[in-house]
């Protein structure tokens, strides 16, 4: 290829990297900001899980747009693996540990097939 046709690709790679980036910080805003007024724990999990991942994954790809090296797009994988595997999980353990402890709001709900299933006797509620 021609320099002028890498120099193409290297500003079209360029600008992808800082549109990506931008518009990963926006959706950490939007996950920051649905913590602080979201009603109760379930949508403030929600906040804090989804658009966080998908914010944190597109900044990983804005970064690995930019820097274009070997090494650190393997480290960068590697945070996003991590991050796709463990925010859902801990988004899980917080919900349920909200429904034991009696936090969750049931007038919000639409569904609940959970409280169904662990009856009074089952699973106690509230700390121990």
């Amino acid at each position: 290829m021609s320099t002028s046709t890498l120099a193409t690709l290297s500003t079209v790679a360029d600008l992808t990297s800082g549109v990506l980036i931008l518009l990963g910080a926006l959706l950490s805003l939007v996950a920051a900001v649905g913590m602080l007024r979201f009603p109760d724990v379930l949508t403030r999990m929600h906040s804090a899980t989804k658009p966080q991942v998908l914010g944190v994954v597109l900044v990983v790809l804005g970064l690995a747009l930019n820097l274009r090296e070997g090494s650190v797009l393997l480290l960068l994988l590697l945070v996003v693996l991590l991050q796709m595997g463990t925010a859902p999980v801990a988004g899980h353990m917080v919900g349920r540990a909200a429904l034991r402890a009696g936090q969750v709001r049931t007038d919000l709900l639409v569904v609940d097939e959970i409280s169904d299933t662990l009856g009074g006797d089952q699973e106690p509620r509230g700390a121990p």
